[in-house]
């Protein structure tokens, strides 16, 4: 009878692992439904809107995304104030942000909440805990680390325009902006006419006969 009383009791357990199990399904899951504790109850304060550049709810941000388990990477694209799920990892964006093409050096980054769902402890059940929450920089990623066992994320873009920008700031300078030292270039040298040489010479006419005596 005891025996019997255990099954139930461990029907759910084999459930569970069986879908934990599967690491590789679930990160190639598409984008499943956030959860409402995880989507809005961890709302940043609202960032502060550049003089210049694309609004902030118009910026792009592509977040990259790495199961240690499988070594398998993804792109997250979300745009500001967005959240993705996959498996049981959920990437929220604040906003993101990158220097304009005049200021040197270049820097792009995001500001991320990454939410796992896990145990706290191995008698407890699953629960979605914050792993991380703060700014992502692509040029500098050891400034900021995801510290988590199984994933690592990271900031790869953040699409956003500058006015101007149309113009190609990293391309070199035109001839038209050459230094004032530089030598104006020499007009193109007029052809050659033919040379005498090459032209075919008239033989000259023989001389007058003598007179006979």
């Amino acid at each position: 009878m005891k025996r019997l009383a255990v099954l139930p009791l461990l029907a759910p357990m084999l459930a569970l692992t069986a879908c934990q199990g599967g690491d590789d399904e679930a990160s190639r899951a598409t984008a499943t439904e956030v959860p409402s504790g995880v989507a809005g109850g961890s709302a940043v304060q609202a960032a502060v809107e550049s003089e210049h550049g694309t609004p902030v709810k118009d910026r792009v941000a592509t977040i990259g995304l790495l199961n240690k388990r499988n070594n398998l990477t993804q792109d997250i694209v979300l745009k500001s104030g967005e959240a993705r799920r996959i498996g049981n990892v959920v990437v929220k964006l604040a906003t993101c942000e990158r220097t304009p093409p005049w200021e040197q050096p270049a820097s792009t980054g995001a500001f991320v909440q990454v939410f796992v769902e896990e145990r706290a402890q191995a008698d407890q059940p699953l629960a979605w805990r914050k792993v991380f929450s703060g700014w992502l920089f692509r040029e500098s990623p050891s400034l900021n680390v995801v510290e988590h066992p199984v994933y690592d994320v990271w900031v790869k873009d953040c699409a956003m325009k500058f006015p101007g920008e149309e113009e190609d700031f990293s391309a070199p300078a035109t001839s038209a902006a050459k230094p004032s030292g530089s030598p104006a270039a020499a007009p193109a040298a007029p052809k050659p006419a033919a040379s005498p040489s090459a032209a075919p010479s008239a033989s000259p006419a023989p001389p007058p006969a003598a007179p006979e005596a």
